[in-house]
């Protein structure tokens, strides 16, 4: 079986497909769901599918992140002006989150609005040096309550679009 028409027909390749736009930075779960939902895959299984993709990259950009922009200065100079981006984000993000700790992170991550979500959620506690025990709870309880509401706003979408409010 062709892998495109694996993705896009059978119930497994759809779950798939899903985590992995979810584990698109920007998009994340706030396209990844709706997309799931899209595909024709039922909530049930596409929450879980965009939740889990969502959160994969998110222990690994807390342990690694500062570990692979070090490396990118020293081996790909021509890459600075992006690492630079980079952390500036992270360090303005952060700057709203450090006031609150682990319930801004929190918070932070659940917002279900462009610029916050797992990926800069995850790229901000590890510039506040925030331990990945503590901060991993927080990323996981922000993407669940990001879910939840991306779950509430694509149920209603779709009725509002197919007529049936």
């Amino acid at each position: 079986m062709e892998l495109f028409q694996f993705l896009t027909t059978t119930t497994t390749g759809k779950c798939l497909l899903t985590m992995l736009v979810s584990m698109i930075p920007i998009i994340e779960l706030r396209g990844g769901l709706p997309f799931g939902v899209a595909l024709g895959l039922p909530y049930y299984l596409a929450f879980p599918a965009a939740v889990a993709g969502n959160l994969i990259p998110a222990p690994f950009i807390i342990v690694y992140i500062r570990r692979v922009f070090g490396l990118m200065r020293k081996y790909l100079p021509r890459l600075n002006g992006l690492v630079d981006r980079l952390e500036k984000k992270a360090h303005l993000k952060g700057k709203k989150v450090q006031k609150y700790q682990y319930l801004g992170l929190w918070l932070f991550v659940a917002i279900p609005l462009p610029g916050t979500g797992a990926w800069t959620g995850s790229l901000a506690a590890a510039f506040l040096g925030m331990r990945l025990k503590k901060a991993m709870p927080a990323v996981v309880l922000g993407v669940l309550t990001a879910g939840c509401i991306m779950l509430g706003l694509t149920h209603v979408g779709i009725n509002l679009f197919s007529g049936t409010v």
